[in-house]
């Protein structure tokens, strides 16, 4: 093969090992498991998620957040740590938003009347089979890993 051929390969197989790896870095496909988004998704479902900070998320949008500790028996998984640790919910409010107490009155007893800096409050699409801000109060800022841009759903 001639010496240009050789270039193209490696220029090729360079721009795919970046492509890969910026993917690996801001993008992240999460499966449902459990009812507590249906109707909008369902257990099975996987979900393509952008990593993005709080400024980021908007109130309406689907995010991807680490389970509470005291959901996980006191021990959070992060993706890559073998266990299930993740829950796929609905940011309902986001920093400097009022405090939803009527649908979450476990933030009732807390005297702030926003969504403080560095916190969000998600809640599932199916109250009755959701964990969410109901039970464990605000999601820290650490806890978000991303925003759902695409369900893949099955087929």
């Amino acid at each position: 093969m001639p010496v240009i051929g050789w270039v193209v390969v490696a220029v090729v197989l360079v721009a795919a090992t970046t492509g890969l790896l910026w993917a690996r870095r801001h993008l992240m496909l999460v499966s449902v498991v459990g009812r507590s988004m249906e109707p909008t998704l369902r257990p099975g479902d996987r979900v393509l998620a952008r990593r993005v900070p709080l400024a980021g998320v908007r109130s309406g949008d689907v995010v991807v957040v680490v389970a509470p500790a005291a959901m996980t028996a006191g021990h959070p998984t992060r993706p890559g740590d073998g266990e299930p640790g993740l829950l796929i919910k609905r940011a309902y409010a986001v920093p400097g938003d009022p405090v939803p107490v009527d649908r979450v009155p476990l933030l009732g007893q807390r005297p702030e009347r926003e969504v403080p800096p560095g916190h969000l409050v998600v809640l599932g699409d199916n109250p009755p089979f959701s964990y969410d801000s109901r039970e464990c109060g605000y999601i820290p800022e650490p806890d978000l890993l991303g925003v759902v841009i695409r369900p893949r759903l099955r087929p």
